[in-house]
């Protein structure tokens, strides 16, 4: 036990109170090993902090509000004590592209929703069951029915979305993903019964791919189309939201910061307009991803 004064050390509620963790939460990281207290009274058995300690809990509680994993917080802490900041900063910024990669998965199953409500779950039933074999592969370009069309669009956007979610990704996933979200927007525009709004999400997701692979001329460009189809076909509120947030991140991509932000208020804009909450909330979450620019709104 240390030998502190115990007028200089707090009770478990009183460090709780300072801290803003929770006593429950102390008890559990004191079982864990990741936040001991100074001294445990040897009679009544109750947790004794020292106030030098308070800047160790508001780590442990900042890390934790970030939804870091207790290991990866332990490694945190253990790198704050060796006055180790750089490694602090690797440990958040892994952390951060893990989340975008949760985020970006989310992303993909509401729009993969989304598609299934407008167009309808049997096409998608019958794409999952169709063999994947050479007879598509070889098919002529512009050949093969309206169905076939719009299956192999939905399986290239769906199979582009893996690739996005993926959190480690090879120079060829990379390559792959570009080439089956441009086949995706091909095939759609081969489909007489295509949406505009099909093919506007077919150019959004383009650009997504290049504005994450780090590449801002083809990200700009095909965020540009997108508010072309939108707005040359008057499309308006989730579609054209997301049009000014593909340009926003594109911006923010090529370094313009002034642009993002421009972008980024257009969408917002436009996000008044969104009847549905959970979709408002959707853009919300996305426009938090674009690179370089913290929450504004």
């Amino acid at each position: 036990m240390r030998q502190d004064s115990p007028d200089a050390l707090l009770t478990i509620g009183r460090m709780a109170r300072r801290s803003g963790l929770s006593a429950k939460a102390l008890r559990h990281y004191d079982r864990i090993g990741l936040l001991r207290p100074a001294a445990v009274d040897e009679v009544s058995g109750y947790r004794l902090y020292h106030p030098g300690q308070l800047a160790e809990a508001a780590l442990v509680g900042l890390l934790r509000s970030l939804e870091l994993p207790l290991e990866r917080v332990r490694c945190g802490v253990a790198a704050w004590k060796q006055g180790d900041i750089a490694a602090l900063d690797r440990l958040l910024a892994e952390h951060r592209r893990q989340l975008d990669a949760r985020v970006s998965r989310l992303r993909g199953a509401l729009h993969r929703i989304d598609h299934l409500l407008k167009e309808g779950i049997a096409p998608a039933m019958t794409e999952q069951t169709m063999p994947a074999g050479p007879a598509t592969a070889q098919s002529a370009p512009g050949t093969g029915t309206v169905t076939d069309q719009r299956m192999l669009a939905a399986q290239l956007f769906n199979e582009t979305w893996r690739l996005l979610e993926m959190e480690h990704r090879t120079r060829d996933d990379d390559d792959r993903m570009i080439h089956t979200a441009h086949a995706s927007r091909y095939h759609w525009g081969q489909t007489p019964t295509a949406t505009a709004a099909n093919l506007a999400r077919g150019e959004w997701q383009i650009s997504r791919v290049y504005a994450v692979l780090g590449r801002p001329e083809p990200a700009l460009h095909h965020a540009h189309r997108v508010l072309d189809i939108c707005t040359g076909n008057r499309i308006g509120d989730w579609d054209l939201a997301f049009a000014h947030e593909a340009l926003a991140r594109a911006h923010a991509v090529a370094g313009d910061p002034d642009q993002a932000r421009a972008a980024t208020d257009q969408a917002l804009a436009v996000a008044e307009d969104i009847a549905e909450d959970e979709e408002r909330d959707l853009l919300y979450a996305d426009l938090e991803t674009i690179p370089h620019q913290p929450r504004y709104w």
